[in-house]
């Protein structure tokens, strides 16, 4: 899919909104219009290695899961994340942040683009879900810049799949 770019200006200093969007937890927030069932991929969900899986609950999506992970966090300038989606994850993908100091705001660019996928069946459900897409993405760019703003939250942040411990055996005793 050709890139897909949303951009919103956010009256918060840069190294705020990095901060902020540097933190994959927090994605759940403003995207759970449109990606659910976030769940992290680490316990740390911070800078380089971070990640998280969810549903993309894109129309006619049979093969909806997807996930990314921090490849580049340079900060307070730009995120990028890599991931896979798609039927058995074979459509790779690049989503970007783009933040440029605006006075005392921020301009936040939201880019999303995949590899173009070899199969038709890819083509063709990339093909149908772009403009649906684009306007999830440009809603998405909007609500961070008002969870920002306003300093509110709007949910419970993406917490890891698995509970319990994290070390089992110490539960144990012999």
């Amino acid at each position: 899919m050709d890139p897909v770019s949303s951009s919103v200006v956010v009256a918060r200093p840069p190294a705020e909104v990095f901060a902020y969007l540097a933190d994959v937890a927090n994605h759940a927030e403003f995207t759970d219009h449109y990606l659910k069932d976030f769940r992290l991929t680490r316990e740390d969900s911070l800078g380089l290695g971070a990640g998280a899986r969810f549903r993309v609950d894109a129309p006619l999506n049979r093969f909806s899961w997807a996930d990314v992970t921090v490849v580049e966090a340079d900060a307070p300038r730009r995120i990028v994340q890599r991931g896979r989606t798609g039927k058995y994850n074979r459509v790779r993908l690049v989503s970007t942040y783009d933040l440029e100091p605006s006075g005392g705001s921020t301009r936040v660019t939201m880019t999303t683009e995949t590899e173009t996928p070899k199969l038709l069946s890819d083509k063709l459900m990339e093909a149908i879900a772009r403009g649906w897409f684009k306007r999830k993405q440009g809603k998405a760019v909007k609500r961070l810049a008002l969870i920002l703003e306003e300093g509110r939250k709007r949910g419970p942040r993406a917490t890891i799949a698995a509970g319990g411990p994290r070390k089992p055996a110490s539960q144990f005793r012999l």
